[in-house]
């Protein structure tokens, strides 16, 4: 005679759990990416009617109103801002981008570009918002 319930073995189905850990993982590292701010301080940035998009930034240099430098919102001043630049790992391919306030003076901007150039730095932007905005 046939047994209708035969004891059978219960079995614990790893595959589905690590496919979820998956995704719960990559869920929480998109989540957490999008949560890191970038460092800098607010400018009101001059309008410009010839803005591109640019790549990302290495280095976000800001020229506050007032004249003073700032990277990751650490005050510098512009020896500190060579050999900071001069630290990266080949400066003559950092890009750097220098967001001046609309009211900074052009003598403040020029010393920030001189103090790239002497970290070696060739590859400096400015930024701008579109005009109209």
């Amino acid at each position: 005679m046939m047994k209708y319930f035969e004891p059978r073995k219960a079995r614990i189905e790893i595959i589905p759990m690590i496919d979820i850990m998956f995704f719960m993982l990559v869920f929480f590292i998109m989540v957490t990416l999008h949560m890191i701010p970038n460092a800098g301080l607010r400018t009101q940035l001059p309008n410009s009617a010839n803005t591109q998009q640019l790549p990302p930034p290495k280095v976000l240099v800001t020229l506050a109103a007032d004249g003073s430098v700032s990277v990751d919102g650490n005050t510098l001043n512009p020896a500190q801002l060579t050999a900071l630049l001069a630290k990266q790992a080949d400066p003559a391919k950092t890009f750097v981008t220098i967001a001046g306030a609309k009211d900074a003076q052009l003598q403040k901007l020029v010393t920030v570009m001189d103090a790239c150039h002497a970290a070696g730095v060739t590859q400096i932007a400015l930024a701008a918002q579109p005009a109209g905005q």
